[in-house]
Order: structure tokens, then sequence, then C-alpha cells
């Protein structure tokens, strides 16, 4: 299984092992990890190799969000860092009180970037269901971060959506 991590974060994975499919055929990712996991699996594909399932974990969905939005996050990133990356963690850790700082590494610019402008490729999706990938995708009705029903709404066109409630970005609740 091939694993991609989210936007300052490294070494999360183990915070998902109950969910993950630890077979060779598997390409995964956690939030701007899940955008990566996809464009390697739509690689993958095209290159001929075997793919059997991609997992999606709160993934970045940020199609529906404005343009002016996608800006005021990166000026205040760049206006604080530190401010931005506090609330940031946060909100991915909610509701869960525990710290998960251990997980936290420096993002850059470049990847806030990439990751607030990415586009989920319609085409390339139903590509990879044609092609016999399953697509398995995990969402949090807590999440902080992304808008869990828009998330939800987009995904359920291309594989099974597991809607978690009770649950943020880290797919965890109040308890941790």
């Amino acid at each position: 299984m091939q694993f991609f991590s989210g936007f300052g974060f490294h070494n999360e994975k183990i915070l998902f092992l109950d969910i993950l499919n630890r077979s060779d055929f598997t390409i995964a990712g956690f939030s701007y990890g899940a955008q990566k996991a996809f464009q390697e699996a739509v690689k993958q594909v095209q290159e001929g190799k075997r793919v059997d399932t991609l997992q999606l974990i709160s993934p970045a969905y940020f199609d529906e969000e404005s343009k002016e939005f996608k800006h005021k996050q990166i000026l205040s990133f760049v206006k604080n860092q530190d401010a931005y990356l506090h609330f940031f963690y946060k909100k991915a850790a909610y509701p869960s009180k525990k710290d998960y700082s251990k997980f936290f590494t420096q993002p850059s610019l470049g990847d806030l970037k990439a990751l607030l402008f990415f586009t989920w490729d319609d085409k390339a999706l139903e590509f990879l269901v044609q092609s016999g990938v399953h697509i398995e995708v995990f969402i949090g009705a807590l999440d902080k971060i992304v808008n869990p029903q828009k998330s939800k709404h987009f995904f359920q066109q291309y594989g099974q959506v597991y809607y978690i409630k009770d649950v943020g970005h880290l797919l965890r609740g109040s308890n941790g």
C-alpha cells in the first residue's frame, strides 16, 4: 500500500490503520495526500499498472469554494504562518482534544496553493472507475477543514462513501 500524507502532516498513517487496506495494489491518502493518491492512481493505471483500491481519507475538496476564500487562506498563511497553522491544526483535530502534534510538519506555501487550487477531475475519476479501481472515501460529518456535505455529494458519484457521524477531519471523535 502506498500512502500520501496530508498538508502539514507526516507519519499520520497510523491514525488510519483500522480503515486502511494494506494490499500492495492500494493507494491511499489523507486530505492533501488524497489529492496526491488520486493523481498517483491515475498515473499508474495509465501506465498499465494494477490498482485495485483508491482510499481517500478526508479528501481535500475545495472545488466549490470561491477564489476569494482561497486567496484569504493564502494571505492568512503568508501574514502569520504560526497562527494560521495553530488554527488549522485545531480545526483538523476537532472535535478531539487530543494532542496530535507529533504528526505535524512545516508545510510550504506552494503546498497550500496546490491544495486549495487542485481540481478533482471528473473524467479521471470516471476513468479509474471504468478501469475497475474501487474508490473508497471516508468523510467525517464534523469536518471543519472541508465542507463534509459538499464532499460527500461529489464523491458519492464515483465510489463508496463512508460518512461517519461524530468525527472530524482526522476521523476522531471527542474521545480522541
